[in-house]
């Protein structure tokens, strides 16, 4: 999260917002198709079995393309594929990752 957080921070500027989010996202400034979409990646990542045809139309509905929402599906599922990589052959965290 760290590494992100700071890929975020460079690209918003803004180092409440990232802080926020990092903190628990669902009380952070962000409109509601920015929500809506951690939200699916939440589900995603959390209850893979309950995705519905009903998710992805909530995200075209707030104007999400399926291009867009094929992203979002695919680095989801990179990100928990990755994570679960590195956690089961334990990799060590970079130096600038480490948090305080």
């Amino acid at each position: 999260m760290q590494a992100h957080a700071e890929d975020l921070r460079t690209v918003t500027g803004d180092d409440a917002l990232v802080d926020a989010i990092k903190e628990n996202y669902r009380s952070a400034a962000i409109d509601e198709a920015t929500m809506k979409m951690l939200e699916f990646a939440e589900q995603l990542t959390r209850h893979p079995a309950t995705m519905q045809e009903a998710d992805v139309s909530q995200l075209r509905q707030l104007g999400f393309v399926d291009e867009a929402i094929l992203d979002i599906v695919n680095i989801t599922g990179y990100f928990n594929h990755i994570n679960r990589v590195a956690d089961a052959l334990g990799v060590d965290l970079e130096d600038f990752m480490v948090q305080g």
